[in-house]
């Protein structure tokens, strides 16, 4: 195993921040994992699953079973790590900016495409290596001005040439669920099996330009892009990345953590980065895809204390009582109801909610929304 330890620019004179990754195998030998964690700093279940995995795969390593390279990210965002007010932690949005740590990553399908488009052949994997260069040789050239934009170009020098991307997240009370862009799903399906995701959410394209998504949608962008030229060059999907949410914000647990890591491993193992006698058999799916523009979101139509009577993991159907909002002031009792069939995969953690205030989430069979998919 290697550590790296790569500095972030310096907001502010006698500061300084460090992005630390752990590399295990031998780059080049074989498939490229990225797992990072905890992008959204506050959300911590991937962190104890990092450390989890860490130690099973410096063990996997001493023994000489990993065929392949995985660089593991336990701390993906030292900058929201440390940003706390009133005591409470800060780590979705960077203070200075207001902005997602996990949006507004580049276009690289856009960033790429003059460079590649004219010099793709007939060899497919001389073609994936085209383009992981020229990703490289655009975030070499890109020179930040903010701490925020040198810890994005960092994760993604440490992920862009990856196989396969990990993004550990968390919801704030939830199951856990899985997302990934609709190119990916064939090939991730196993990992969500044997996570035992109880949510599998699917998109062409979610908006917004999230890590993960930043990385799998530059293939097949590209490839359409070279569809709507008539160019019949063959470019595989070169990456294919997921945004795993590891169940609420306070499950944070050994036993929890130790089963994703093992989790992990095991598909590791079925795909063939980390060798065995004998890959272990993909669990069977507890829940069938569904579109993310599938989701409902709900709302509160009022302010109050939020009684909820739907737990996470609960299969509603429409018009099922999800929760009370109660007005203690004028004993008004507004009633939010399910406007889907489907299963309640997160909910807010707070008990008092604004008149608008987002409530929960239920996963929906069939698509209804458009646009941005994702939340702020």
């Amino acid at each position: 195993m290697q550590r790296l330890d790569h500095p972030l620019l310096s907001p502010s004179l006698g500061s300084q921040k460090t992005l630390s990754s752990f590399h295990f195998g031998q780059a080049g030998s074989g498939l490229k994992i990225y797992i990072q964690a905890s992008l959204h700093a506050e959300e911590l279940p991937g962190m104890l699953t990092a450390h989890h995995l860490r130690a099973a795969l410096e063990a996997a390593e001493a023994q000489g079973l990993l065929c392949g390279e995985v660089v593991l990210v336990p701390v993906a965002n030292p900058i929201g790590l440390a940003q706390r007010l009133d005591h409470k932690p800060m780590g979705r949005f960077e203070l200075d900016t207001a902005e997602n740590f996990n949006r507004h990553y580049p276009d690289l399908a856009a960033a790429v495409a003059p460079a590649v488009m004219s010099s793709l052949s007939d060899d497919a994997q001389a073609n994936i290596q085209l383009v992981r260069q020229s990703m490289r040789n655009y975030l070499q050239a890109w020179a930040p001005t903010t701490e925020l934009q040198s810890l994005r170009r960092t994760l993604l020098l440490l992920s862009h040439d990856a196989d396969y991307v990990l993004d550990l997240h968390c919801d704030c009370e939830a199951v856990l669920h899985f997302y990934t862009e609709e190119p990916c799903w064939p090939q991730l399906a196993p990992l969500a099996h044997f996570l035992g995701s109880q949510t599998i959410l699917l998109a062409r394209n979610s908006g917004n330009r999230p890590f993960d998504e930043c990385l799998s949608s530059a293939w097949w962008q590209l490839s359409e892009k070279l569809q709507a030229i008539g160019f019949s060059a063959p470019l595989p999907q070169g990456c294919c990345s997921t945004t795993i949410e590891l169940r609420g914000e306070i499950d944070v647990t050994h036993d929890l953590a130790q089963r994703d890591a093992q989790a992990i491993s095991h598909w590791l193992q079925h795909i063939g980065v980390w060798t065995c006698e004998r890959a272990p058999d993909v669990p069977a799916p507890l829940c069938e895809a569904t579109p993310l523009a599938g989701s409902e979101t709900l709302y509160a139509p009022a302010p109050g204390v939020v009684v909820f009577a739907a737990e996470p993991g609960q299969t509603l159907h429409k018009g099922d009582l999800v929760a009370e909002i109660i007005n203690p002031i004028d004993g008004a009792i507004e009633h939010v109801l399910a406007g889907v069939d489907g299963l309640l995969y997160a909910r807010i953690r707070d008990r008092y909610i604004t008149t608008g205030g987002e409530l929960g989430k239920i996963a929906g069979a069939k698509a209804f929304r458009t646009g941005a998919l994702l939340g702020a």
